[in-house]
């Protein structure tokens, strides 16, 4: 148990580091901070569908829950896109706002899908 956890926090300090650095990183050239978190969270969807599909095949669990649990798991966040569609309600946007959640949604679907395809899980 010891291990499990230490591996989900060796893996969650990089990952939610990285999604500092990228969503910060792009925050200029993107039109607004939403669609920095959206493309961070489909990359981990898909990365998400490939080590699940790996797993399947090779029963990886212990790099599952370095990679998978703690990398990708704070990687991506589910709490800071929710804010974001929040926000954009509040500011009276809800064309926006809808788009932002359909798109995370429908695509972060077929992110993982591809995932698990290209890791060759049926």
């Amino acid at each position: 148990m010891v291990r499990d956890i230490l591996l989900v926090s060796i893996g969650a300090v990089p990952g939610a580091w990285l999604r500092f650095r990228l969503v910060n990183h792009f925050e200029p050239m993107i039109p607004a901070k939403h669609w920095a978190t959206f493309g961070v969270n489909l990359v981990a969807s898909f990365a998400l569908g490939l080590l699940v599909a790996l797993d399947q095949r090779c029963g990886a669990s212990q790099l599952l829950l370095l990679l998978a649990t703690g990398f990708l798991g704070s990687l991506s966040t589910f709490s800071t896109f929710i804010v974001e569609v929040l926000l954009l309600v509040r500011k009276r946007a809800p064309a926006d706002a809808l788009l932002l959640a359909l798109a995370s949604v429908v695509t972060g679907l077929l992110a993982v899908e591809m995932g698990l395809w290209l890791g060759g899980m049926p």
